[in-house]
């Protein structure tokens, strides 16, 4: 008997499984005492590139779901007047919503990634983009300040499980080797956002009313449910799968001193950029109207850095950390002593925003590593980690402003940050050498 089946190869596509055998039959062949039966996978070249189109648009539907948290997150920081006027609020409490889907971020992350065990995670994924999407819609309709900082904060909830559960499937799509690619492709969703989402949703906000963000926002978001539903394969959850499986990932040491990385090598990033309109205009001299240019840049910086630091950690997730925390202290001395020059800090933007995102794929694969049996909630956790060092970065960046040390002292702070955080990436490998991570 001879036929063909269609299979989904482990990488996550889809080959052509060819099973030959001899029918007792046949005139053409002896017939045996009994039926051999004898399979082989082949992948024609239509097969094969049938595979890379629905691998491609799987890890496109999952950095849609990036794009739209990334805009949710930073548009908000350049319609902060239009909503402060349209409140009729203060500029601190226009900035404590900011702090809202922070929080939302950090409590939000480990709550539904452990909740969420159990599911398949690809109906994880939908149910998060899908909060996600109506809770922006809500803040569209919010009728005051209390209801918008509610809303806020919702909004942020889904944010790191996102992140965390569509890693994870990402990296079940391809092969091992190509993890850190396939991580880098979805985190691109989130560097794409700060180079066109969110000017656009910026421009958008300021011209026909900054609720408009919100609606861009749960449309990008629908439509992201759309394309996970048609082109993520199914997966059943893993039998074992469950909140306890997943918080015993929280017992692990190595978990804990890669999110340390996270929250400390990052701050340094986040002081410079929290601080960079500021910078820009009373250092460099640039003008106020080609701050959004800058801004594109860092964000332009984001999106190349993030995918070369992608290819690096397929090669070396440890030897990509160990490289990239001192680039991340050197680039930011170099940007505090150009910043006094326009031409330079427009260069310096680019390269601090690449440099800095070089880390998070390294990161995000590490937290896979270190705990493998409960990788969803680890990964989901990097993203609450990154927010915690937004906090920590805008701190540490304001204090020593207020100190009166200049609006260069913020990336001097981050490069202090960055050497601290390489060391706690040296201690993580020298525990590593005496006791090897798990598979």
């Amino acid at each position: 008997m001879n036929g063909a089946r269609h299979i989904a190869t482990p990488s996550g596509g889809y080959g052509t499984k060819l099973v030959i055998g001899f029918s007792p039959h046949s005139s053409a062949h002896k017939a045996p005492s009994r039926s051999r039966l004898m399979t082989t996978t082949v992948s024609p070249p239509a097969t094969a590139k049938a595979a890379r189109k629905h691998l491609g648009l799987a890890i496109l539907a999952l950095a849609m779901g990036g794009f739209a948290i990334g805009t949710t997150e930073f548009a908000m920081m350049g319609l902060l007047k239009e909503i402060e006027e349209g409140l009729g609020i203060s500029t601190p409490e226009a900035g404590n919503l900011i702090s809202a889907y922070a929080l939302g971020v950090v409590i939000g992350a480990p709550v539904f990634a452990a909740f969420g065990a159990k599911l398949p995670r690809k109906h994880l994924a939908l149910g998060l983009m899908l909060f996600l999407s109506l809770a922006n819609l809500t803040s569209f309709i919010a009728p005051d300040y209390g209801f918008m900082l509610l809303s806020r904060f919702a909004s942020g909830l889904p944010h790191g499980a996102f992140f965390g559960v569509a890693a994870v499937i990402a990296a079940g799509l391809v092969a091992p080797t190509k993890r850190g690619w396939a991580i880098s492709m979805v985190m691109a969703g989130l560097t794409v956002s700060n180079v066109i989402g969110v000017p656009l949703a910026t421009w958008v906000g300021q011209t026909f009313g900054w609720r408009l963000l919100f609606v861009i926002v749960g449309a990008i978001g629908l439509l992201t449910v759309a394309m996970v539903w048609k082109f993520v394969p199914f997966e059943a959850a893993h039998p074992e799968a469950s909140i306890r499986r997943e918080l015993g990932a929280l017992k692990r040491l190595q978990v804990w001193l890669a999110l340390l990385i996270g929250v400390i090598g990052f701050g340094g990033f986040f002081a410079v950029y929290t601080y960079i309109a500021h910078t820009m205009t009373s250092v460099a001299g640039i003008p106020e109207n080609l701050i959004p240019a800058v801004v594109a840049l860092y964000g332009l910086g984001m999106v190349v850095g993030n995918i070369f630091g992608g290819r690096l950690a397929d090669k070396s997730v440890m030897g990509t950390i160990y490289w990239v925390m001192p680039g991340i202290a050197v680039a930011l001395v170099v940007y505090a002593i150009a910043a006094h020059w326009a031409w330079a800090a427009f260069i310096m933007a680019f390269v601090v925003g690449g440099i800095g995102s070089m880390l998070t794929p390294a990161l995000q694969t590490r937290l896979l590593d270190a705990a493998p049996g409960a990788a969803s909630l680890a990964s989901s956790l990097n993203h609450s980690a990154l927010n915690i060092a937004n906090a920590l970065g805008a701190f540490l960046g304001g204090t020593v402003i207020a100190w009166g040390w200049g609006y260069v002292a913020p990336a001097l702070v981050g490069s202090v940050l960055a050497i601290l955080g390489l060391g706690v990436a040296v201690l993580s490998g020298l525990l590593e050498r005496k006791r090897p991570l798990a598979t």
